[in-house]
């Protein structure tokens, strides 16, 4: 049997960040990764030619952000590509109205007015919720206090939906009423023409990985941990456990004995979303030129509703949508060739017979792999911010939890992964770790991007 000072139980960035921030320390450690691949929820497709991130996807606000940094030390190259928090303006946007025709500039004004109106209660109203309250209950307060003709409200409560199943991955319903109360960006945000990946590959240089290792039993005290797997036992003093939020949820992995409530129940009451990304390539564009994102209100969206120009990151005419929440759902029940159909079928209603056949597509589907069960967590109704941080409580100074679910302040980003995974192996070594230090070698020279 294997002995090491930490076992870190995912290859993830938290999982990658922790060990080797820990095997930097001078720490014995190993990685165990179920999947045949490192990365996790990073997982970039380069089979066209080009790269297409089929996880996470951007650094969401470069300001402030470790991610930043971090990147420009392994030699990532960006394109700026500012999402923001699904936001109605600001950005050059083709709105449709649900009988597929444009808004003119002054009624997609007017619209997005009416969001911001919206948006100022809105605020007022979550301050003053009370517990137990979802994003639909504070937002359907917020639309019915302006006062406005039922086809009016009904835009902007649409709007508000499509933003919890795409920022949360949930229903509207499902998501507290605080649950969008992080969702503040610095600064603009990038995208990866090389793949994001990229920095999993170089937090990952010279570690001890071993793939196809699926962890099934962790036993633990005071003096140390016994892993299991499949195909191997690991002994420990310490464990990180920096598997998906899905896969926690469905007790994937028995703890012995049973991790203690202050761990146990912020796991129970957060939410793990589920958010299927279609990348759809066609042969030429059909759609207005300088547009970063086409909307479409009303019925027609109920499932596709916005549409992203990726183009510059491919290098190909391409369009990026989403399905999340049940939507998301429905959708990853569908083959992918269903899935395709009902985009472009979505499209031709907007765009006529301009919308040629697909040559290239990609759908997700992380609420139904078994190594994820979901796409990222989120603060449902029952739920609070501080569960993030609370599941990640060290248990008899041996077990800790890693990953965006247990960050607070960014859940749901790879930023807010790093810094689990730093957080983890500064509670591992009893000291502070400059996270600096992490694009080091063994040696003192920094890495430099793989691929």
């Amino acid at each position: 049997m294997d002995t090491f000072d930490t076992v870190v139980v995912g290859a993830g960035v938290a999982g990658l960040t922790a060990a080797r921030l820990l095997s930097l320390a001078g720490r014995r450690v190993v990685v165990l990764e179920a999947r045949d691949r490192i990365g996790g929820r990073l997982w970039t497709d380069r089979s066209a030619g080009f790269c297409v991130d089929l996880g996470a996807s951007w650094i969401h606000g470069i300001e402030g952000n470790p991610l930043t940094d971090l990147a420009a030390a392994f030699g990532m190259d960006t394109v700026e590509f500012t999402v923001g928090a699904f936001q109605p303006d600001s950005r050059p946007i083709a709105n449709y109205d649900p009988a597929f025709r444009p808004l003119d500039p002054a009624a997609a004004r007017r619209w997005a007015d009416d969001v911001h109106a919206a948006d100022a209660e809105l605020e007022r109203i979550v301050a003053a919720s009370s517990a137990g309250q979802s994003y639909a209950d504070v937002a359907a307060q917020a639309v019915a206090a302006q006062g406005w003709d039922t086809d009016r409200g009904q835009r902007v409560w649409e709007f508000y939906r499509h933003r919890t199943e795409e920022q949360c991955g949930a229903h509207i319903s499902d998501v507290a009423a605080h649950g969008l109360d992080e969702d503040a960006i610095v600064g603009d945000e990038v995208i990866f023409p090389g793949g994001y990946d990229q920095l999993a590959v170089n937090l990952a240089g010279g570690l001890d990985i071993r793939l196809d290792q699926l962890v099934r039993t962790v036993t633990w005290s005071e003096a140390g941990v016994r892993v299991e797997t499949d195909a191997a036992a690991f002994e420990a003093r310490n464990v990180v456990i920096t598997v998906p939020l899905g896969v926690l949820k469905a007790g994937a992995i028995e703890f012995v004995p049973a991790l203690p409530d202050v761990v146990a129940g912020p796991i129970e009451r957060l939410g793990m979303g589920v958010f299927v990304k279609v990348f759809v390539q066609f042969p030429h564009r059909f759609w207005p030129d300088d547009v970063y994102a086409i909307r479409q209100q009303g019925a027609a969206g109920d499932t596709w509703h916005s549409w992203y120009d990726v183009s510059a990151v491919s290098g190909q005419p391409m369009l990026l949508t989403f399905a999340g929440g049940p939507r998301g759902r429905e959708v990853e029940a569908m083959s992918d060739e269903q899935v395709v159909a009902s985009v472009v079928s979505s499209l031709r209603q907007i765009y006529g017979d301009s919308v040629d056949e697909p040559v290239g597509s990609w759908v997700t589907g992380w609420g139904s792999d078994p190594l994820s069960r979901g796409s990222y967590s989120y603060v449902a109704v029952g739920a609070t911010h501080e569960d993030h941080d609370a599941m990640a409580t060290p248990v008899g100074g041996a077990v800790h939890l890693a990953g965006e679910a247990t960050w607070s302040t960014d859940p749901a980003t790879v930023n807010g992964a790093l810094l689990s995974g730093h957080r983890a192996a500064e509670r591992v070594l009893g000291r502070p770790i400059p996270l600096a230090t992490l694009p080091k070698r063994q040696g003192g020279s920094v890495l430099g991007v793989e691929s």
